[in-house]
């Protein structure tokens, strides 16, 4: 198999998607931390894992970018685009990556070597960006290589992953963190050590994910050769009038096709690990794309890839982008694997004694799919789930996200921000604040100083000109700041705590007090 690999592709892609140009340090980041960035950065001591105050300390004029998969799969349609050109039978891999098989396009190109350079000037021509090359067994093996660049030889690639380090296991496959740890603890560095063990042994003491790590370690396949051919009606089809041109309509039909094709694997006991997406534009152009997955996919994994081949299709260049909208969609499950993980339990039902209840990822899988259809009714924010996410103040820290879109915190939920209102939140939050006025014992009204202090203690909370209800307890003020120098008025907030009333019971609420000649008070929320 070869790969083709370039180098630092989301911040090759984020420089690009910004019109700016790699001779500028950029880097890539996600919870406040690099996770890709250019050469140029590398150069001024930028890695990958950095804190982001830390980098920007080392490069002050370092370009920076957030996490965007559908961007840099967009970008990287254009690479695809250019190999495809030579070869035949391309499988992307992820944005970044890609495999096609050798055989047949080394011998006609007369070897290898001269493939490899063919893909690499093609690429960089065709595409302006820098790649490399790699042949091994496998598509682990020869990731490897194209890192490299090296050409393994065949029946070598044992040797070739033999004394490279066991943490390349790890990559890009995050769920096999612990497992690497765990063979570090052991004394086991290397591939090579590792693969030296018993496949039994293996099996015993690592389970499943042992036994895959242990086939890519000794130059094998993640899964056995002989796969099973998938029948031909589950293959989902469908067609669209009027016809896709948008790629957030796209979006949201990838989100339906998703789920029913995982289904129709899935009620067979199958995953898919090959993806063809196909379509067919209103003018008759045919667009086809394979997609390759290290795990088998999810309904939200087959709605990501069609949603980010949609991108690379519909935002390419002039010249290069369909002239029509797509009128006919077909997903293809290229490859199979038997989808152990989908089958139900053993036990089923509702008695405790008798085992565990209903399969947990049945009953998710039932619920998105429930989900979906509520959004065919409704539309893409009819069907929205909450996302702690970071903030200062209990509004901003809860954000609601449309079902199946990416759930990414935009700040760290749990880092350091000043200004923060102290725990614990309001149990409630008000969608539109509930104007009050505070007043004090002598029944004037409570405001702040210029260094956002009281003028005097709270005595009583006012609502809609009514009766004062008695304040019976109170904390802060807190500032309240967007973390940035601004010129608006002086605002604090405060915990208060309201005495019962005739037919209301004891209440904890949070207010806001902006200004200080003319302070205004508002309630955010209640507490429980």
């Amino acid at each position: 198999m070869l790969v083709l690999w370039c180098p630092d592709w989301p911040a090759v892609a984020a420089v690009a998607a910004a019109g700016s140009v790699l001779t500028q340090p950029a880097a890539v980041f996600h919870a406040n931390r690099v996770v890709a960035c250019t050469a140029v950065a590398r150069t001024r001591n930028i890695r990958r894992g950095m804190r982001r105050r830390e980098a920007e300390s080392q490069c002050p004029d370092l370009a920076v970018f957030g996490v965007d998969e559908a961007r840099d799969a967009r970008f990287f349609e254009n690479v695809a685009s250019a190999v495809e050109e030579l070869v035949v039978g391309l499988e992307v891999v992820r944005p970044g990556l890609l495999a096609v098989p050798v055989a047949g396009a080394a011998g006609y190109f007369g070897g290898e070597p001269q493939l490899a350079e063919k893909l690499v000037d093609q690429v960089a021509a065709a595409a302006g960006v820098e790649c490399q090359v790699g042949v091994a067994e496998g598509l682990f093996a020869a990731t490897l290589a194209a890192r490299q660049g090296a050409l393994v030889e065949p029946g070598r690639s044992a040797q070739f992953l033999a004394p490279l380090p066991v943490t390349e296991l790890d990559q890009p496959d995050a769920e096999r963190a612990d497992l690497v740890g765990l063979l570090v603890r052991l004394g086991l560095r290397t591939l090579g050590a590792f693969a030296e063990l018993g496949e039994r042994d293996v099996a015993a003491r690592f389970g499943r994910t042992g036994v895959l790590a242990h086939r890519l370690a000794r130059g094998l396949s993640d899964r056995p050769p002989l796969r099973r051919s998938p029948p031909p009606e589950l293959s989902l089809a469908e067609s669209f009038d009027p016809v896709l041109a948008r790629v957030d309509v796209a979006a949201f039909m990838a989100k339906k096709l998703g789920a029913r094709f995982h289904a129709a694997l899935a009620d067979r006991g199958l995953a898919c690990t090959r993806l063809g997406i196909y379509a067919t534009t209103e003018n008759g152009e045919q667009l086809g794309r394979v997609w390759r997955c290290a795990e088998p996919l999810t309904p939200q994994g087959v709605a990501d890839r069609v949603r980010w081949q949609f991108e690379g299709w519909l935002k390419a260049a002039p010249g290069e982008r369909p002239t029509a909208g797509v009128a006919r969609l077909r997903l293809e499950p290229e490859e199979t694997v038997e989808g152990r993980s989908l089958q139900l339990g053993l036990w089923r039902g509702s008695d405790p004694g008798a085992g565990p209840g209903e399969d947990e990822e049945l009953a998710a899988e039932r619920a998105g799919r429930a989900f979906v259809r509520v959004q065919g009714l409704l539309g893409p924010e009819g069907v929205v789930t909450p996302l702690l996410d970071g903030g200062r103040d209990p509004a901003s820290r809860v954000r609601l996200i449309p079902w199946g879109d990416p759930r990414e915190p935009a700040g760290p939920p749990d880092a350091t921000w000043p200004a923060r209102l102290p725990s614990p939140s309001p149990a409630t939050v008000l969608e539109q604040p509930l104007p009050v006025q505070v007043i004090d014992a002598q029944g004037r009204p409570v405001g702040l100083t210029s260094r956002k202090r009281l003028t005097a203690p709270p005595h009583g909370l006012c609502v809609a000109g009514g009766p004062p209800r008695p304040i019976t307890g109170w904390a802060g003020p807190w500032p309240a700041t967007s973390g940035r120098r601004s010129t608006g008025p002086q605002q604090a907030r405060l915990q208060l705590l309201l005495a019962a009333g005739e037919n209301e019971a004891p209440e904890a609420v949070l207010v806001l007090c902006s200004g200080t000649e003319n302070p205004v008070w508002t309630v955010e929320g209640s507490y429980d």
